[in-house]
């Protein structure tokens, strides 16, 4: 372990300590994260599967890199352009080398990572790590080396790799493997874990990826979301610089959830530090759907430089939360979740999340206001499956 990663470790454990906070049971801390400069922050993105699935292409991609500008979601810090599945067709038999549809992106992968490194974005790529991929196109199980030296001479800048059709495989072996692969390569590239949590990668990714999938597959549903949510929060202690814990990619303006529904996944994503992948059509999404996604205050706690992933601290009645997240400056984003039926009021005391009884700043961040100087307690009513996200700097307890 390099001694920049142990200094980082400590300032996280040191903040969480200082503060009278810790993270929720559920793993050992894990503190031996890869230390190469990538994904200090949690990545921001978007990926074409939630979408599109299958139906990719060059003129896909290039609208969608087109409209990370246009929108301003690059502005807001969306980096990485990901193609998932269904790219690749065959392996050249005299070299080995995967080979893209030729008919779905005739000028190659080369010159479409050019054109997105010309907009500002980064191009990421799929594989899977075994025989196969999910789709039934060619997998990289012994191929890695190959695949990841392809990749770079491509310009790829984030690769993510599958679990399907790896039955026999031993997932801890196989995904180092395909690190390895990617350090000899040459190239700084992004290396999401994607074996749906499956083989418990809280255990032993970090180090291995930047980041890794806790669960199954997410759908654009209320309860889909949530499950995820509740799932992923109970690894909080091994996220970090370096390595988070992936709940899987955003559905926001996908059309299955309401607006306060999309509002709350985004917000519980922003507290978990999860990676923030849209899965929408960005180039005909709507206003609301683009002022969710470019929410640069939620943004700004997702992207916050001490890397704890925040957890649930109180549930005041049942489906009433209040989850935490610990800020580098000392103050705490709080998002007060309600997962009831009807509106409900929603409280939080100071106490709770490691700040003195006395005055504190709080800042609404979905309505973009301050609220002024409160003392000891914030409350308001939450709608229906809705979230009201602030920030409340005070006082640390200690």
């Amino acid at each position: 372990m390099s001694d920049s990663v142990t200094r980082t470790t400590l300032r996280t454990v040191l903040a969480l300590v200082l503060v009278g906070l810790v993270a929720p049971a559920g793993a050992a801390a894990q503190t031996q994260r890869l230390d190469d400069g990538l994904a200090r922050t949690p990545p921001m993105g978007f990926n074409t599967w939630n979408k599109f699935g299958c139906n990719v292409s060059e003129d896909l991609i290039k609208g969608v890199a087109d409209a990370m500008v246009s929108t301003g979601m690059r502005d807001a810090g969306y980096q990485y352009v990901v193609i998932d599945d269904c790219w690749q067709v065959a392996r050249d038999s005299a070299t080995g080398r995967i080979v893209p549809d030729a008919q779905r992106f005739p000028n190659g992968m080369r010159a479409l990572a050019d054109y997105i490194h010309a907009k500002g974005l980064k191009f990421g790529l799929y594989t899977d790590a075994g025989r196969r991929t999910c789709e039934g196109r060619p997998g990289s199980y012994r191929s890695y080396e190959i695949d990841m030296r392809t990749y770079a001479e491509w310009g790829v800048d984030y690769t993510k790799v599958d679990w399907c059709y790896a039955d026999s495989l031993d997932a801890r072996t196989q995904y180092t493997q395909v690190r390895d692969a990617l350090r000899a390569a040459g190239r700084p590239i992004v290396f999401s874990i994607c074996e749906w949590g499956r083989n418990r990668p809280w255990e032993w990714a970090a180090g291995v990826g930047h980041l890794w999938r806790t669960t199954g597959d997410i759908a654009d549903r209320w309860q889909s979301m949530i499950n995820i949510a509740d799932a992923s929060s109970r690894h909080a202690r091994i996220a970090g610089p370096g390595g988070w814990n992936d709940p899987d990619m955003l559905e926001v303006g996908n059309g299955g959830m309401t607006v306060d529904e999309y509002r709350t996944h985004f917000s519980l994503w922003a507290i978990m530090a999860a990676p923030l992948i849209a899965g929408n059509d960005i180039r005909t999404m709507s206003d609301t759907t683009r002022d969710i996604l470019t929410n640069r205050e939620v943004i700004a706690v997702d992207q916050d430089s001490l890397g704890a992933q925040g957890w649930m601290v109180a549930q005041p009645q049942p489906d009433l939360q209040v989850w935490m997240k610990p800020l580098r400056d000392g103050s705490r984003a709080v998002a007060l979740v309600n997962r009831t039926e009807a509106p409900a009021e929603i409280g939080v005391d100071w106490s709770v999340i490691g700040l003195r009884a006395g005055a504190a700043t709080v800042r609404d961040l979905w309505a973009h206001r301050d609220l002024g100087r409160l003392t000891g307690r914030y409350a308001a009513t939450v709608p229906s499956h809705g979230v009201v996200m602030v920030r409340i700097a005070g006082r640390p307890a200690r």
